[in-house]
């Protein structure tokens, strides 16, 4: 079983992505019949209807609310998927866009996809017209509109499937196979989340609702709350939960696609952590070179200023220390000049020194031209008596004394 499951994901692989009626998902267990509910209202012209469908996912099948979609484009057609017994399982064949619609392998959806091709309206000058007698519009809002009575071609009940115990039989007509081999579009993007959301719904699960969806359609896609929904009325057929060995083989198919999903993520994690280290890398190489060109302007621009500031300073600094010198040679000159004139100062001093004390000096080089009157000679005086010697009898004569000088007339100091 886990070989034809790997075989089957190959075969998906190697499907090109225009064929859309290809095998998606592989199961023995059938999925429960469709449910009974009415077609909301269409929210606007342009809309087209996509029947709901029984989906499959780890937990088993989930009903996918039927939805009123926009195409597109203008001309396209909606063809239903289905699912189809392969033999020894079941698988999903996906649904499209195309110009005509395909093989939807008999069953009957009903509002217009009655098992063969689809009676729920056409295209007619980029516009499309809408059958009343299958469509649920408002005649008020929507003016291309028609009735015509559609008749099944094929025995009506709620199966959902094609082929195996229990399935519909129908086979693919010329037509349908023509079709199959035109351009197709796949589901769009909200087709897509309107599955996804689906999935997510607990209350959508079949083992919890055992086949009557409490939102069996919606006005639009994703939209699961709200005026737009409408529940089922009934299941299809009585609810019957999987056997035990059908659970079992679930179990292995759900296993089988966890393993291929795991090996998937991981892969597709490979090449994320690849491309974010190749970005990181790059980026990292990018800052280091913007950091390194950053530091090198930063490093010149300080070296500018750096060499700018020095020559600032050794200017200054120049200029200080000539000034400097100026001064000290103002300085030096100014102390000479005091040195010069205390010089100057002291041989006037001397000299008026000098010059105050000649008067008052004696030239002793001079002699004067005429005597100086001398003064008195003192009266000497009388010579005292002798005593006569002892030998002598009688006294010697005297002489007679000098007769004094006149004293000198007094005179002019000599002139200089």
């Amino acid at each position: 079983m886990r070989i034809r499951f790997l075989l089957l994901a190959v075969l998906i692989l190697a499907i090109p992505a225009s064929s859309f009626a290809q095998f998606g998902v592989a199961i023995t267990v059938a999925p429960p019949a469709l449910p009974v509910y009415v077609q909301p209202m269409a929210p606007a012209d342009g809309y087209m209807w996509t029947p709901g469908y029984w989906s499959n996912g780890d937990a088993g099948y989930f009903w996918v609310p039927g939805t009123w979609v926009m195409p597109p484009e203008a001309g396209v057609l909606w063809t239903p998927g289905y699912w189809g017994w392969g033999g020894n399982a079941f698988a999903w064949n996906e649904g499209y866009w195309g110009a005509t619609v395909g093989f939807y392998g008999g069953v009957n959806y009903g509002f217009g996809y009655g098992g063969v091709g689809y009676g729920g309206g056409y295209w007619n000058g980029g516009a499309f017209y809408y059958n009343t007698s299958v469509n649920n519009v408002n005649r008020t809002n929507i003016h291309n509109v028609y009735n015509k009575t559609v008749v099944n071609e094929t025995t009506f009940n709620h199966v959902s499937y094609n082929g195996g115990r229990g399935g519909v039989t129908a086979r693919p007509t010329a037509a349908e196979e023509t079709a199959s081999h035109e351009r197709h579009t796949p589901p769009t993007d909200l087709q897509t989340q309107h599955v996804h959301a689906a999935s997510s719904n607990h209350a959508l699960l079949a083992s919890v609702n055992h086949g009557r969806p409490a939102v069996a359609a919606t006005a639009k896609p994703g939209e699961f709350t709200g005026h737009g929904v409408v529940a089922a009325k009934a299941a299809g057929a009585t609810y019957r939960a999987p056997a035990t060995a059908n659970k079992a083989a679930g179990s292995r198919a759900a296993t089988t696609r966890s393993n291929t999903n795991k090996a998937a993520a991981s892969k597709a994690a490979a090449t994320r952590s690849n491309t974010n280290k190749a970005a990181e890398s790059k980026a990292a190489t990018t800052r280091s070179n913007e950091n390194k060109a950053a530091a090198s302007r930063a490093a010149t621009t300080r070296s500018n200023a750096n060499k700018a500031a020095e020559t600032k300073a050794a200017t200054t600094r120049s200029n200080e220390n000539k000034a400097a010198a100026s001064k000290a040679s103002e300085n030096k000159a100014a102390a000479t000049t005091r040195s010069n004139q205390n010089k100057a100062a002291e041989n006037k001093t001397a000299e008026s020194k000098a010059a105050k004390a000649a008067p008052a000096r004696q030239p002793t080089e001079s002699k004067p031209t005429v005597a100086h009157a001398q003064p008195a000679p003192r009266q000497q005086a009388a010579p005292r008596a002798q005593s006569a010697p002892q030998k002598e009898t009688a006294a010697k004569a005297q002489p007679a004394p000098r007769p004094a000088k006149e004293a000198p007339k007094p005179e002019e100091h000599p002139q200089k």
